[in-house]
């Protein structure tokens, strides 16, 4: 069967009290939309999507993310597919340019993934800071962004094409700021071609 492996985003503190303050102040809602939860499963039938939950998502740590990431290696077939969503798309490109993933890789996307720390009122810290990606720059890598992302810049889609120069970048004129949608045909026909 084939496979995709997702990866969610999450959120990095430079202090324990800027966390805590995050905690007591964020939008708490019930109507969260996210194309990939039923909307990936009903469009892509055929695929066994694996989303593990990666520790301590409000407060991340990349050494924690990398561990999890690895236990699932033993389920992971040859050509899966991998997408990192906003930290979970760093989280991709940090660890695929600096380890050697055990599988043969369909294809990678990343959508909305931070650069630096330039992000709007948050931290971009807990060791998921980039070095060098010339490992990872391939014609499989895809970038998207949006031009209306209110948490990731769409600055960030040229900084990376700074460092990839094969990689496909893709930005949208909206996604409903940082891909707050339901569906996202977009990236089920790239997975199916």
């Amino acid at each position: 069967m084939k496979q995709i492996l997702f990866i969610h985003g999450g959120m990095t503190f430079k202090t324990k009290e800027e966390y805590i303050n995050y905690l007591k102040t964020r939008e708490i809602t019930l109507d969260k939309k996210s194309w990939h939860g039923e909307f990936l499963k009903t469009s892509l039938p055929d695929y066994q999507i694996i989303k593990p939950r990666m520790p301590c998502s409000d407060n991340s740590y990349y050494e924690e993310w990398k561990i999890t990431f690895e236990r699932y290696f033993e389920f992971l077939e040859e050509d899966v597919t991998l997408i990192g969503g906003s930290l979970g798309g760093i989280f991709l490109a940090k660890y695929l340019s600096e380890n050697k993933f055990p599988k043969k890789i369909k294809h990678t996307y990343l959508v909305c993934p931070p650069y630096d720390d330039t992000l709007l009122g948050e931290d971009l810290v807990g060791g998921f800071e980039l070095k060098d990606l010339s490992s990872i720059d391939s014609e499989n890598l895809t970038l998207m962004f949006s031009k209306d992302d209110d948490v990731v810049p769409v600055s960030h889609a040229g900084k990376y094409k700074q460092k990839l120069k094969k990689a496909k970048i893709i930005i949208y004129e909206s996604k409903n700021g940082h891909f707050q949608i339901e569906e996202f045909p977009e990236i089920v026909n790239m997975i199916k071609e």
